[in-house]
């Protein structure tokens, strides 16, 4: 389960030192390296996923190709944004220059743990997303509770 955010710098070869609380619990391979999926996400990020749950993000996805355009163009740009990318003997992962440019990542990131998946975010747009929807938190419990805090349906 990831959680949390923190904030990084890109070193001189465009590598992000992943953060310790992303490698618990997480399998290593032959060579002592963990793999990852990375992906293009929403809202100006990119997705960070572990194997196991990018398979689960692929089994509701891979059900909907016949829903619609819209379903089967979504597919098409997230699954050909996707690759699987192995984290070098110092932990650090390098990110793609065509995803950098996608959402705008320079030197300074910022990584949010989602529980099944981190986002990397250009650092200052998560700071202005941050503090733009910091006010809107305590209306957001209908997302967790639609039924009201108490649950009644009040």
């Amino acid at each position: 389960m990831w959680l949390g955010e923190s904030t990084h710098s890109l070193d001189d070869k465009g590598r992000l030192c992943v953060p310790r609380r992303l490698l618990a619990g997480q399998s290593f391979g032959a060579e002592g390296r963990v793999s990852f999926v990375l992906t293009l996400g929403f809202e100006g990020c990119l997705f960070l996923f572990t194997e196991a749950a990018f398979a689960k993000a692929v089994a509701r996805l891979e059900t909907q190709a016949f829903a619609g355009e819209e379903k089967r163009n979504m597919q098409r740009l997230f699954f050909s944004k996707a690759q699987h990318v192995e984290l070098d003997e110092k932990n650090r992962l390098n990110l793609p220059e065509k995803l950098k440019q996608l959402v705008g990542i320079d030197r300074e990131v910022a990584i949010v743990g989602l529980v099944d998946r981190a986002e990397i975010w250009p650092r200052a747009k998560w700071e202005a997303f941050d503090a733009s929807h910091a006010r809107d938190f305590g209306r957001l419990d209908s997302v967790l509770l639609p039924d009201g805090p108490s649950g009644s349906g009040a």
